[in-house]
């Protein structure tokens, strides 16, 4: 059935009305328009590009492709799709929904006139419909770095709830007690699992949250650096910042360093790693890691081997992150510290564990 004479059989529609609703003809109904569609998508069929069949699938934004707040996370996912695809010889090509998409198309008809096989999607909180609705079309797609209740969308990321959790924990096991989050601001499902773990340190501890000290952020290394200087200006700033985007790691270790905060000895620093760039940092920061390049890799290929009709039709797969302790968490300073935007630096009074453990560690 891949092609238009054997979709038409399929429908009980002409070969000329499955030409039209295939390349969005105006005169053609709109629920033919949509089983022609389906038929096309369940068949595998994709039409000629030139003289030859596509072996092009697309890494697919919802907006811009490439934007410095997406974090590290982007290029170690593109890493691994390009060995992923290696495997049966395709080629990726990078798409830009908002840009290239038209108004009256579908989606499958907008990845067919683009010559596109199949999807990996790459989305948002406020781009999760369009998953749900390519997957709905049929069309042959992935979602990575995200997770549906819908089961029409295959998908592949990692839960980084329960070791984010852990993180703090490490950091209430060595005696800290006001612990800072630097929270990326794109609420998409991953981060949203850092902050839910950050919240269920606290509440398993019978510790109270100070709204001040969470805190969103540009997952950028001026938002990591801005995210420090805020914070240790305020009148009783945190001993410890769980960070959860790695360039934002890199940029508050960085400002510790411009502004004189030894790390650990005064600043307890827990970050997120997609990759090895904790391995690049002096000292090698503590962090919640998880494989982006696995996801690429196992994504791509499992949509390739799916396309092939090679590998498993559904992938919806949820894999563990791991928290690795390196040299970047220690003990709180007996006397915290603070320092103001002008760069002068204060030692606070010393605070007893017990103290720090009650409400009155709060701010006013």
């Amino acid at each position: 059935m891949k092609s238009v004479r054997g979709i038409a059989a399929k429908v009980g529609v002409s070969v000329a009305t499955v030409s039209r609703a295939l390349n969005n003809h105006p005169n053609v109904d709109p629920a033919t328009r949509e089983k022609v569609l389906q038929a096309a998508n369940r068949s595998g069929y994709i039409p000629n590009v030139g003289k030859r069949v596509s072996t092009v699938i697309g890494l697919v934004y919802p907006e811009e492709p490439v934007r410095a707040d997406y974090g590290a996370f982007d290029a170690s996912l593109l890493a691994g799709i390009l060995r992923g695809v290696n495997e049966l010889r395709y080629d990726v090509q990078i798409i830009s929904v908002q840009r290239d998409k038209r108004p009256d198309e579908t989606f499958t008809q907008f990845f067919m006139r683009k010559g596109i096989r199949g999807t990996i999607l790459r989305t948002f909180e406020r781009s999760r419909a369009m998953c749900i609705q390519i997957a709905e079309e049929s069309f042959p797609s992935v979602v990575v770095a995200d997770r549906f209740d819908e089961p029409s969308v295959n998908f592949l990321c990692c839960d980084s709830r329960a070791d984010s959790r852990r993180a703090v924990e490490h950091l209430f096991d060595l005696g800290h007690r006001r612990v800072a989050l630097g929270m990326h601001n794109i609420p998409d499902t991953d981060h949203l699992d850092r902050k839910a773990g950050y919240e269920d340190a606290h509440r398993e501890r019978g510790l109270e949250i100070d709204p001040r000290l969470e805190v969103e952020i540009l997952a950028t290394m001026q938002g990591g650096a801005g995210l420090v200087t805020r914070l240790m200006s305020l009148p009783e700033p945190p001993t410890a910042i769980f960070l959860t985007d790695p360039l934002a790691t890199f940029g508050a270790m960085r400002r510790c360093q411009e502004i004189g905060i030894r790390v650990p000895q005064e600043l307890s620093i827990v970050g997120f790693d997609d990759g090895d760039l904790r391995r690049h940092t002096f000292p090698s920061y503590t962090a919640v890691c998880q494989d982006a390049e696995m996801i690429g890799f196992e994504s791509a290929r499992w949509l390739t081997r799916m396309i092939a009709g090679q590998g498993e039709p559904r992938l919806r797969s949820i894999r563990t992150t791991m928290l690795e302790i390196n040299q970047t968490t220690g003990s709180p300073p007996d006397r915290p510290i603070r320092i103001l935007p002008d760069g002068t630096r204060l030692t606070l009074p010393s605070v007893s564990t017990t103290q720090a453990s009650s409400p009155a560690c709060q701010l006013p």
